[in-house]
């Protein structure tokens, strides 16, 4: 039996799939790695994902197609010039 992806986890594709040509076609292969926010109820091993660098949010696609990176090659958030993660929020 396959072993789903921890609820949170950072994930990407099963290197068998990484290589296959048809996964380029897919909206998310320049996004990944994705972050595993957890199956969906009514769709059993479907789950939803969020783009590291984007922030799009990706759903319905087979979790058992992904595992988990480890701790050790998570890669750093984006930042901006600033060294921040995100804009600061600037009230007018």
């Amino acid at each position: 039996m396959h072993k789903a992806p921890r609820n949170l986890a950072m994930v990407t594709l099963k290197p068998e799939l990484a290589t296959a040509p048809r996964m380029k076609q897919y909206p998310f292969f320049n996004d990944l790695p994705l972050i595993f926010l957890g199956e969906i109820p009514n769709m059993p091993e479907h789950g939803v994902f969020v783009g590291h660098k984007s922030g799009r949010i990706y759903s319905g696609y087979h979790i058992f197609n992904f595992t988990e990176v480890p701790d050790a090659v998570v890669p750093a958030a984006p930042v901006n010039k600033n060294g921040m993660s995100r804009q600061p929020i600037v009230e007018t």
